[in-house]
């Protein structure tokens, strides 16, 4: 128990302190640096509550793609960050007033475990023993029977997501050729063939 609880306090402290500097870091490749600490953390937390699923996805999709994604873009990408820092303060109450928001979401949900503890058994619901069915099964038990309406909607929204940012970012050069199908189907033999008389001992 005194191991289990040194681990979980090595990651907890590692993340928070992880999840500080993302914000407070002046470089934004640290920030995400950072930010991968935190993930990979996390996904110890996991790992010590039994769902190591939950812990692999932290890697593999977070860690490894989105993370990862946001790296090479901050630093392939010529931002000129002072001029955004610049228009800090403007954004300033916008901000306040959303994380006020959220720390009364916070107290509100904490503040109900500890009155109320009782009030979890209507909005929870109990996790099979390990023995019976591991947690991926238990995710997979319930992501597609009870919440696959809200499944396949996520699944919609990501779709319009990424056909929306491959219309926006796509450009057509002028130089580059690209393949046009309804033109090749309607293709016919005068305008696909060209012939040419060349001449005894003279090339095209």
């Amino acid at each position: 128990m005194i191991l289990n609880a040194l681990f979980f306090y090595l990651f907890a402290g590692v993340t928070v302190a992880s999840a500080f500097m993302v914000i407070a870091s002046r470089n934004p490749v640290h920030s995400v640096l950072f930010l991968i600490l935190a993930f990979c953390n996390s996904a110890g937390l996991f790992v010590m509550l039994g769902a190591e699923y939950l812990a692999m996805l932290l890697i593999v999709v977070y860690v490894g793609a989105v993370a990862v994604l946001f790296l090479f873009v901050v630093m392939m990408l010529d931002v000129d960050f002072v001029e955004l820092r610049q228009g800090f303060l403007q954004y300033l109450p916008v901000g306040a007033l959303v994380g006020l928001v959220l720390l009364v979401e916070i107290l509100m949900g904490v503040g109900a475990w500890v009155i109320a503890p009782e009030l979890l058994t209507h909005v929870s619901e109990p996790t099979p023993a390990l023995s019976e069915m591991s947690n991926i099964e238990a995710i997979g038990a319930v992501l597609y029977t009870k919440y696959i309406f809200y499944f396949q909607v996520a699944g919609l929204v990501l779709l319009v997501a990424m056909i929306g940012a491959i219309v926006l970012t796509l450009r057509h050069k002028e130089y580059v050729k690209r393949q046009n199908i309804a033109e090749q189907v309607a293709r016919t033999p005068a305008t696909a063939v060209e012939i040419k008389k060349v001449e005894t001992g003279k090339g095209i």
